[in-house]
C-alpha cells in the first residue's frame, strides 16, 4: 500500500498530509456512514486537517462527533461503538503529521486501510444534499481520565507515599497523564505539561537523549521514577530514580508478568514482536503464561489471531512492543496514560528497583545496515539461506525475517526496515558485540551479493 504505514498515514504537511489528502480520507471513510469521533492532538496543523477531514466525512453522509484536542488513547476510547479519526503524527517531528483511523476501540487493519485507499481512487463526490451527515461535539477527557484511574486502582497498591516525575514534552500528555497519577494519590512533578505543536521543549519522541534535562532533574530530585511520554501520549518511557531510563522490554516483561500472574485464565497470552528480547518470555513463562509473537506494527492482528485461535481457557493477557502497550482488559488500543498509571501502582506496591532484580537483563543491541530498498527482497533471500548456516547451533525462524535462537538464550533478529534504506539487526546475548559482528558480516555479505 502507497498511502498507509505500519500507524495510519504520517508525513510532512506541505508535501503529503495535506488538507485536499484529508478531506479525501475523510470522504472516503465517510461511505461506511454510520458516526465518526474525531481528536486531534495539539500540533500547529491539527485543527485544520480535523476540519477538512469532518468536511469529507459529513459530505459522505457520516455524523461527526468531535472531541477536540485529545491524546491519541482517549480518541480512541471516545470510538467504543462507532468509527474514529485521530489527526497526529504521533512521535515525528512538529512540521509532520498523520491520520489514523479506529473502530470500536481497534486501529483499523489492513483490509480496512487499503478499502479506504481503493475508494480514493475512485471520483466520487458528495453524496447528497439532503443525507449529509451531521456535526456535534462532546468533551471525553473527564470520562478517560476517570476510567483510567478506576481501572488503574485493580492493580498494584496506592501510591501516596510516591513522588513520580512526568515529561510530558509539550504533547498530549499534558492533559492526561498527571491528572490521572495525581487522582491515584501520587505526589507528581510534572514537566513540560503544557500543549505546545512547536515542541520547543524537546523532540516529540522521548529518548535517552531526547529526556536529558528531565533524566538530571529526577536524578537531582527526591523522586522515585519518572515517566515520559511521547507526542500523542501512547508511548511511555520510564526513568529510574538515578536517572537513568530503564529498556523498554524490561518494562514490557514487568507489565507482562504481571498480567498474567494477575489473569484467572489456564492459558493466558501475552502478545509482542519478533524484536522483543527473550526477557519477556522468561518472566512470562515464570507466571504462567506463554508468548506469541506477531510482526511490528500488528499487535491488533495478533491479539485478534490468538483470540480466535484459543479456546474458552485463553485469555489475551496483554500485547506490547517497546514503549507500546495494549491493555487488553481496559482496551484493544495503545495507550501510555494507563502504562503510566499501572506501572505507578505496582511500584508502590513493590518498587522498580526490586521488581527490575526479577529481569534477566542480557545486553541488547539494535543496529541498522544500509541496504537500498530494491535490494532489501534478494538480500533478506540470502539472509535466510546464510545466517543459519554460519550459526549451525541455533534454531530458526522466518516467520518476520530471520530471527535465530541460541541454547543459551541469546538470540538474534534480521528484519529489513519498512520504511528506512536500512537492514536491522537485533540482539541480545552476554557476548552480543561479537555476535553483532558476526551478524553484521553475513548481512552485508547478502547485501553486496544483491547488487
Amino acid at each position: 500500500m502507497n498511502l498507509f504505514g505500519t500507524a495510519g498515514i504520517r508525513g510532512d504537511v506541505v508535501e503529503r498530509v495535506t488538507p485536499e489528502l484529508a478531506l479525501r480520507v475523510g470522504r472516503a471513510a465517510g461511505r461506511d456512514a454510520g458516526e465518526f469521533a474525531l481528536g486531534h492532538d495539539g500540533r500547529v496543523s491539527s485543527p485544520a486537517l480535523a476540519a477538512a477531514l469532518t468536511a469529507g466525512l459529513e459530505s459522505a453522509g457520516a455524523d461527526v462527533v468531535s472531541v477536540g484536542q485529545v491524546p491519541t488513547p482517549a480518541l480512541a476510547y471516545a470510538s467504543r461503538g462507532r468509527r474514529g479519526v485521530m489527526v497526529t503524527a504521533s512521535h515525528n517531528p512538529p512540521a509532520d503529521n498523520g491520520i489514523k483511523l479506529f473502530e470500536d476501540g481497534q486501529e483499523y487493519d489492513g483490509d480496512a486501510e487499503s478499502r479506504i485507499e481503493d475508494r480514493m481512487t475512485d471520483a466520487d463526490g458528495p453524496t447528497a444534499w439532503g443525507e449529509w451527515g451531521q456535526p456535534r461535539r462532546t468533551d471525553v477527557l473527564p470520562a478517560y481520565r476517570e476510567a483510567v484511574t478506576e481501572y488503574a486502582r485493580g492493580h498494584g497498591a496506592d501510591p501516596e507515599d510516591l513522588t513520580v516525575a512526568v515529561d510530558c514534552g509539550n504533547g498530549m500528555a499534558g492533559v492526561a497523564t498527571p491528572q490521572v497519577l495525581g487522582a491515584l494519590g501520587a505526589d507528581v512533578r510534572a514537566t513540560e505539561a503544557n500543549v505546545d505543536g512547536y515542541f520547543p521543549a524537546r523532540g516529540s519522541k522521548p529518548t535517552a537523549e531526547t529526556l536529558s534535562k528531565f533524566r538530571s532533574f529526577v536524578a537531582a530530585t527526591d523522586v522515585d521514577f519518572g515517566i515520559g511520554h511521547d507526542g500523542d501520549a501512547d508511548r511511555i518511557v520510564v526513568v529510574d530514580g538515578d536517572g537513568e531510563v530503564v529498556h523498554e522490554d524490561t518494562v514490557l516483561a514487568m507489565l507482562a508478568e504481571h498480567y498474567v500472574r494477575a489473569s484467572a485464565a489456564d492459558d493466558p497470552v501475552v502478545v509482542t514482536t519478533p524484536n522483543a528480547s527473550g526477557r519477556i518470555d522468561e518472566r512470562v513463562e515464570a507466571a504462567g503464561g506463554r508468548v506469541e509473537r506477531v510482526h511490528l506494527g500488528a499487535l491488533h492482528e495478533g491479539v485478534a489471531r490468538e483470540r480466535a485461535a484459543g479456546d474458552a481457557n485463553t485469555e489475551i493477557a496483554f500485547a506490547a512492543e517497546p514503549w507500546k502497550h495494549l491493555h487488553t482488559a481496559f482496551g484493544d488500543w495503545i495507550d501510555g496514560v494507563v502504562s503510566a498509571a499501572v506501572l505507578t501502582r505496582l511500584f508502590a506496591a513493590e518498587s522498580l528497583e526490586d521488581r527490575r532484580k526479577t529481569v534477566t537483563e542480557r545486553p541488547y543491541r539494535k543496529v541498522s545496515v544500509d541496504c537500498p530498498d530494491e535490494r532489501k527482497a534478494e538480500a533478506m533471500v540470502r539472509i535466510e539461506e546464510t545466517l543459519p548456516e554460519a550459526f549451525p547451533e541455533a534454531s530458526v525462524s522466518t516467520a518476520y525475517g530471520v530471527r535465530l535462537s541460541f541454547p543459551d538464550d541469546a538470540w538474534t533478529l534480521v528484519r529489513p526496515s519498512g520504511t528506512e534504506p536500512y537492514v536491522r539487526i537485533y540482539a541480545e546475548s552476554d557476548d552480543v558485540d561479537e555476535l553483532v559482528a558476526e551478524v553484521r558480516s553475513v548481512v552485508e555479505a547478502a547485501i553486496e551479493f544483491a547488487q
